[in-house]
């Protein structure tokens, strides 16, 4: 292996930070939690200048609390300048951030309109960065389905999705971090592309789920309409290898409620 980094992951407790940091460590390198309960708030700056002592890499993986618009807002744009100073301050050569595939193609979204401002402060930060771009996760697909649900009815469309497993991500992740930076957007997504409507029709049959799935072209995916396309990688993307069949058996569903009020 070559040199051992150290990397500060940002966000380091949830559900891909904690993997991406397993990963690295497993790789050789020392991954070091970034989180309130490590005694690091990126939304004040305590606690960054004395984790970043030594760092060569800077990983955000960081999720707002609150996704009203403004809140979302003003949290990307707050974590994001605090995170680029404090490394301007301490020499860090590499920003990796997660984001997502086709966010600036739906601007009737708070969060994705959050998520693009974001990558344009990394942009012109002047620090050398990727942005990895990710498709949805296979893991927030029941709770979309659970968004979607009138009485015992998924409202759901038919535009396309291409969902990939939070392990896929953290693996793609802890590779653009121990690479060279690509200065740019790197997008990754699932092996297989299906429409919305099919993949929750999928994961409700899988479950025992007795829910009914209706195609709804006027249905909303967190308040935006949904072109088809619009979060699927429109390049090169790289595949992660587990399929929904594949994540379903490894995930079980809980028990399924009696009653679903969307």
């Amino acid at each position: 292996m070559g040199l051992v980094m150290k990397v500060v992951v940002v966000g380091g407790t949830g559900l891909v930070g904690g993997k991406v940091v397993a990963n690295l460590q497993a790789m050789g390198h020392e991954a070091v939690v970034a989180a309130p309960s490590t005694g690091v708030d990126a939304v004040t700056g305590a606690g960054l200048d004395a984790v970043l002592q030594g760092a060569q890499v800077v990983l955000d993986v960081l999720n707002s609390p609150s996704w009203a618009d403004q809140d979302v807002l003003d949290f990307f744009r707050t974590t994001t300048s605090q995170l680029l100073a404090a490394e301007a301050k301490a020499g860090v050569s590499h920003h990796v951030a997660l984001s997502i595939v086709g966010a600036e193609l739906l601007p009737d979204s708070g969060y994705l309109r959050a998520k693009v401002a974001q990558e344009q402060i990394i942009e012109d930060s002047g620090i050398p960065y990727t942005i990895v771009r990710s498709t949805q996760f296979f893991e927030f697909l029941r709770g979309i389905a659970d968004s979607m649900t009138d009485g015992g009815v998924v409202r759901a469309m038919t535009a396309q999705f291409q969902p990939i497993a939070a392990d896929d991500v953290a693996a793609f992740v802890a590779d653009a971090v121990v690479a060279e930076p690509a200065n740019g957007r790197v997008e990754i997504a699932g092996p297989e592309s299906r429409g919305l409507n099919d993949l929750l029709s999928t994961v409700l049959s899988t479950d025992g789920d007795d829910r009914t799935v209706l195609v709804d072209p006027k249905a909303r995916y967190f308040g935006t309409e949904l072109a088809d396309g619009s979060l699927i990688p429109n390049g090169p993307a790289r595949l992660g290898r587990i399929d929904l069949a594949q994540w379903l058996a490894a995930h079980p569903a809980r028990a399924v409620t009696a009653s679903h009020n969307g």
